[in-house]
């Protein structure tokens, strides 16, 4: 090969090693500059991200209903909670003054052997007085008809007897209860009708 074609064989490497060279850089400039230009829009984007002044204030102002809502559910709650209080506020003294009443109308059941006398006298002009006490507190009885159908609300069945009578029946009433306004004090006691078992054949 002679010196010309060397040289000249010489120089193409240079050139394709200096365009490599050159792409290479290139190719580092260019991501260099995609890497500034990627700094540089970080600040907006940044602020892009950021909730705005009026998101913001939507955000307090649905924080401050719900703050509201809630007060106002908890005054309404200590408001019933109040009524509540008031309203049955006498219900244990009621509760212990039962069975003084129901001892007293034992009392004149015995003493109605002679309603002419004294003593049965007073003791019905007592009665009146506390059945007058007893409704002005928002008391009254709770008395089944005998003959009617158990209520689980209001009654106590206390025995059952085997009858006639269709399940469920109340046969005797024992004591009778008591109510304050919507609340059961005490439920009435009661004897129902049980079906009675069928005889064994012989």
């Amino acid at each position: 090969m002679s010196y010309g074609a060397v040289d000249a064989f010489g120089k193409s490497i240079y050139i394709g090693r200096m365009s490599k060279e050159e792409q290479e850089k290139k190719n580092a400039d260019a991501e260099e500059k995609e890497v500034r230009e990627q700094v540089q829009d970080a600040p907006a984007e940044q602020k892009d991200a950021e909730p705005s002044l009026e998101d913001e204030l939507m955000k307090w102002r649905d924080t401050a209903m719900r703050t509201a809502a809630e007060y106002d559910n908890y005054r309404k709650r200590m408001v019933k909670e109040k009524e509540e209080c008031a309203k049955f506020a006498n219900q244990r003294l009621l509760e212990e003054l039962l069975p003084v009443i129901d001892n007293f109308e034992m009392g004149m059941a015995a003493a109605s052997a002679d309603t002419g006398s004294m003593i049965y006298i007073g003791m019905n002009m007592v009665k009146k007085q506390l059945d007058e006490f007893l409704a002005s507190n928002g008391v009254t009885s709770v008395e089944p008809v005998v003959g009617s159908m158990f209520d689980h609300a209001t009654e106590e069945a206390l025995q059952r007897e085997p009858s006639d009578q269709p399940e469920g029946t109340v046969l005797r009433v024992i004591r009778k209860g008591y109510k304050l306004k919507d609340r059961l004090l005490r439920p009435a006691n009661v004897v129902v009708a049980q079906t009675p078992e069928p005889e064994p054949q012989v």
